[in-house]
C-alpha cells in the first residue's frame, strides 16, 4: 500500500479511495469482533461486561455492601474504561442483573430492572441501584493475586483487566449473544455443577471424547422452567459442531376442566402469548378455547389460564397446536463463536473449549500459586533480618543512634540486604522490643511449610490437577444448584388443519350474476329475496357446513374451490369473487355447489352435453381453478348440480325455445372430466348464433314436484306431468305449454313428494 501513496505539492498524503475504505473497514471489523461483540474464553464477558464489572469492583459495591445509584457506577465505567453511549453500557448492565436472562446473575440490582413481559421497561439509571452479586466473586476474587494481565485504559492514565480470572467456566455458565462484522455469537447458558463435573472428568481423562462430556452435560440450561425438547442425538451434534438449534417448550398442567401454563420458554413474554392466542379467537381458527387468561403474579411469575369449550376437547392436540402457532415453543440458535487464547475469533465445540478453559484455569493458578510464594519468600526474608535485630537489639539500637548514615553500616555489620535493612528501620522501636523469638521463628515454620507445598504443587501436574479439581468441586458446592430446564422427550407439535379449528354449522353460499359471493347461516335462507347491489340479482345458492369448500364454476367450463368460512356474511352485500380467484378474460361465474368429496356432481353445457364426476375431482386451491368441462364454441357452462342418486334420478333440460326432454341420469357417463354426452339435441349452429341454447337443467325423482319459472309466471307439473316429457337421449323433447316457454329457472320440491 505504501508504493501507491503520492504526496501533492503541499505535502498532503494521497491514497487510492480502494485502499483506504479497505483498510479502514477492516480496522473496524477487527474492533467490532475483537472488542466489543464477542466474548473472551477466559472469562466469558465482553469488554463492556468486563469494565463495569470491575468498576463496580474499583467502587467497593461488592456483595453484601451497600447499594449504589447506577448512574454513579456508569459513569465511572465511561469516564474510565469504556467511552461510549451511557444508554447501551447501562443495558448491558441491566442484563446482567435480570433472573430471567442471565442463568447466574452477576449484578445485584434495587428498583425497577424489567420483567420477563418486558425486558426492555426497567427504570432509568438514575432511579436504579446496584451492586455485585454473590456469584461474580468467582470472577473478582483472584484480581489482586498476580493472575491478572492489566492494559492501559483508553487515555493511558489507568489500568483495566485484559481478563477477569474466572474460577469456573463462565463462558458456557451464563451464555452470550453478539453481532460483529461478517460473524456472530449466540452461546446458550449451562448448569454450573454439570459443567464442573464435565471439567473434572476432562483433567482426569484427557483423551475424553463430546460424547463422554454430554453424560454430564445434558444440555444447556436456560433460565426458565421450560423443557427443552431438542432430541439428545441433536444436542449432542451441536456440540460436537459448536453449531445447532435448540428448541424449548412451555410447561403446562390441567386444573380442572383449565390448562395452566407454569412456565415459559427462555426470553417469551407471556403478555405476547396471550395476543398470539387471542388473535386466533379473534379470527375464530380456535373454536375449542372458550376463555383466556394471564393470572401471573409475584408468587406465580408465570400462570396463563385456558379454558377449552368443553371437556370434550382434546387437550394434547389443543396444545400441540398452540406449541406450533405461537411462542409456547421457540427455537433458539446456537454459535459457540469465541474468542481463544490465541487471541483469533472462532466456532468452538465443548470439548475444545472446556479444554482451552481448562488451559487459561491452569495458567491462572500457576500465576496465583507463583505470585503467593513471592509472597512468601519475601516475607520469610525479612524475617530472616528482624530476627537477625531481635538478636541483636542493644548493637542495632546503638548504630541507629550514633550513626548518621545507619542503613549501610547495619548492612555491613549484621550481612543485610537493603530490603531487610529498610524494613528493620522502618520498623517501630516498640513494636521491636515486644516482638518475641519464638513468634518470629513461629511464622518462619509456618511459612516455610507453605513455600515448601507452594512449590511442590508448581512442580507436579498431579499435585496441580488435585487443586483444580478441589477448587471446582468446592465452588460447584458453594455456588451451583439444580437443573432448571429440563431435557425431556416430546413429540413434534403440529397445527391442526385449517378445517378442524373452525366452528362446524349450516351455511348457505349465495352468488349473484355480477359475481358477488357471501355466506349466510343456516339453510332456511330464501336468497332470491335477499338485497343486492343496484343492477344485481340473484344467480345460484349452494347449502352446506362451515368446514366445506365451496366449489365455482365459471362459464368456460372452470372450477374453483375456496373455504366456505372465509366468505363474507350475508349482512352486506358480500364481495367480488374476482378478488379472489382469476378468471379468464370474458368468463364470468355461473354457479355454486358444496358437499362431501365423493358426492356426484352433473356438469353440463348450454350446447346440450353433459357428464357425471366426483366433486372431489373439481377441488383446486390454484386462484386459476382446474379445467374440469369442456365447453363448446358459442357454447357456456350451465350450474353444477349435486346428484342425490346416479341410479334414480332423472334429467329435466330446457330449451330457450320451450322444449323440455327429460330423461335417466345414468345414460350420461361418469367421467374425471371432458365434454360429455349429448343430453337433447340443438343445431350446433344455433347455439354459436346463440340463436337457441340450453337455459336450465335440473334433477327430479320420481313422484316429486317441478315448478319451471317463465317470466313473471310460474307452473308446477306432478309426476304424471313430467313423465310426458321423458325421451330418448339427444332427442329435441316437447315443447311446453304456450306461455311458459322463455323458461329461466327450475325448482325440485323435494319435501313434497306423492305417494
Amino acid at each position: 500500500m505504501g508504493d501507491n501513496i503520492e504526496f501533492d505539492y503541499e505535502g498532503v498524503e494521497k491514497l487510492p479511495l480502494k485502499e483506504f475504505t479497505e483498510k479502514a473497514y477492516l480496522d473496524y471489523s477487527m474492533y467490532v469482533i475483537m472488542d466489543r461483540a464477542l466474548p473472551n474464553i477466559g472469562d466469558g464477558l465482553k469488554p463492556v461486561q468486563r469494565r463495569i464489572i470491575y468498576a463496580m469492583s474499583d467502587l467497593g459495591l461488592k456483595a453484601g455492601s451497600k447499594y449504589k445509584k447506577s448512574a454513579r457506577t456508569i459513569g465511572d465505567v465511561l469516564g474510565k474504561f469504556h467511552p461510549h453511549g451511557d444508554s447501551a453500557c447501562y443495558e448491558a448492565m441491566v442484563l446482567m442483573a435480570q433472573a430471567f436472562t442471565y442463568r447466574y446473575p452477576l449484578v445485584d440490582g434495587q428498583g425497577n430492572w424489567g420483567s420477563p413481559d418486558d425486558p426492555k421497561s426497567f427504570a432509568a439509571m438514575r432511579y436504579t441501584e446496584a451492586r455485585l452479586s454473590r456469584f461474580s466473586e468467582l470472577l473478582l476474587k483472584e484480581v489482586g493475586q498476580g493472575t491478572v494481565d492489566w492494559t492501559p485504559n483508553f487515555d493511558g492514565t489507568l489500568r483495566e483487566p485484559a481478563v477477569l480470572p474466572a474460577r469456573v467456566p463462565h463462558i458456557l455458565l451464563n451464555g452470550i449473544s453478539g453481532i460483529a462484522v461478517g460473524m456472530a455469537t449466540d452461546i446458550p447458558p449451562h448448569n454450573l455443577r454439570e459443567l464442573v463435573a464435565a471439567c473434572i472428568h476432562l483433567l482426569e481423562k484427557p483423551k475424553a471424547s463430546v460424547a463422554d462430556l454430554c453424560q454430564h452435560v445434558k444440555g444447556p440450561d436456560y433460565p426458565t422452567d421450560a423443557e427443552i425438547i431438542t432430541p439428545l442425538a441433536d444436542i449432542k451434534a451441536m456440540y460436537e459442531s459448536g453449531n445447532g438449534s435448540m428448541r424449548m417448550r412451555a410447561r403446562f398442567e390441567k386444573e380442572g376442566s383449565d390448562i395452566i401454563v407454569t412456565a415459559l420458554p427462555h426470553q417469551v413474554s407471556g403478555a405476547k402469548v396471550i395476543e398470539q392466542i387471542a388473535q386466533q379467537m379473534i379470527a375464530k381458527k380456535l373454536p375449542m378455547v372458550e376463555d383466556l387468561r394471564d393470572e401471573s403474579d409475584h408468587e406465580n411469575p408465570t400462570r396463563l389460564v385456558i379454558c377449552p369449550r368443553s371437556n370434550r376437547v382434546n387437550v394434547e392436540e389443543l396444545m400441540a397446536h398452540l406449541f406450533a402457532t405461537t411462542d409456547l415453543e421457540r427455537t433458539y440458535r446456537v454459535n459457540m463463536n469465541v474468542i481463544g487464547l490465541d487471541g483469533r475469533p472462532r466456532v468452538k465445540n465443548l470439548l475444545t473449549m472446556l479444554k482451552e478453559w481448562l488451559v487459561f484455569r491452569t495458567e491462572t493458578v500457576r500465576k496465583r500459586l507463583q505470585y503467593r510464594l513471592d509472597k512468601v519468600n519475601e516475607r520469610l526474608h525479612l524475617l530472616d533480618g528482624l530476627l537477625i535485630a531481635f538478636l541483636n537489639l542493644d548493637e542495632v539500637i546503638r548504630i541507629i543512634r550514633s550513626e548518621d548514615e545507619p542503613k549501610p553500616v547495619l548492612i555491613k555489620r549484621f550481612k543485610l540486604t537493603e530490603a531487610q535493612a529498610d524494613y528493620i528501620l522502618d520498623t517501630r522501636l516498640r513494636q521491636l522490643a515486644r516482638l518475641e523469638e519464638m513468634k518470629i521463628r513461629d511464622e518462619q515454620t509456618e511459612l516455610s511449610k507453605e513455600k515448601a507445598s507452594l512449590e511442590q504443587t508448581l512442580g507436579s501436574k498431579q499435585r496441580m490437577k488435585s487443586l483444580l479439581k478441589k477448587e471446582l468441586k468446592s465452588d460447584a458446592e458453594e455456588y451451583g444448584d439444580d437443573r432448571r430446564s429440563q431435557v425431556v422427550e416430546r413429540a413434534t407439535a403440529q397445527a391442526m388443519d385449517e378445517t378442524a379449528l373452525i366452528s362446524i354449522e349450516p351455511v348457505t353460499v349465495i352468488l349473484s350474476q355480477m359475481g358477488w359471493v357471501r355466506s349466510a347461516k343456516g339453510h332456511e335462507v330464501d336468497a332470491t329475496t335477499l338485497t343486492y347491489k343496484s343492477g344485481d340479482q340473484f344467480q345460484d345458492s349452494a347449502c352446506g357446513r362451515s368446514n366445506q369448500l365451496a366449489i365455482f364454476m365459471d362459464s368456460t367450463g372452470r372450477a374453483y374451490a375456496v373455504p366456505a368460512h372465509g366468505l363474507p356474511s350475508a349482512r352486506g352485500y358480500g364481495e367480488p369473487l374476482s378478488g379472489r380467484l382469476k378468471l379468464p378474460d370474458g368468463a364470468s361465474v355461473v354457479g355454486v355447489i358444496m358437499g362431501k368429496p365423493e358426492d356426484l356432481v352433473l356438469l353440463s353445457s348450454d350446447a346440450g352435453y353433459g357428464f357425471v364426476m366426483k366433486l372431489e375431482d373439481m377441488i383446486s386451491r390454484n386462484k386459476a381453478g382446474k379445467k374440469v368441462l369442456s365447453v363448446p364454441k358459442g357454447a357456456r357452462a350451465l350450474p353444477p348440480l349435486i346428484i342425490r342418486s346416479y341410479e334414480d334420478d332423472w334429467v329435466v333440460a330446457v330449451t330457450t325455445e320451450g322444449n323440455m326432454l327429460v330423461i335417466p341420469l345414468h345414460e350420461l357417463p361418469q367421467l374425471p372430466k371432458g365434454k360429455g354426452n349429448k343430453i337433447l339435441a340443438i343445431p350446433s349452429a344455433r347455439v354459436v348464433a346463440r340463436e337457441e341454447y340450453m337455459v336450465a337443467i335440473t334433477c327430479v325423482q320420481d313422484g316429486e314436484k317441478l315448478t319451471i319459472y317463465s317470466g313473471q309466471r310460474h307452473k308446477t307439473m306432478k309426476g304424471d306431468e313430467v313423465d310426458e316429457y321423458v325421451a330418448e337421449r339427444g332427442r329435441r323433447g316437447k315443447k311446453l305449454p304456450q306461455g311458459y316457454r322463455s323458461v329461466h329457472r327450475l325448482v325440485v320440491d323435494i319435501k313434497n313428494t306423492e305417494e
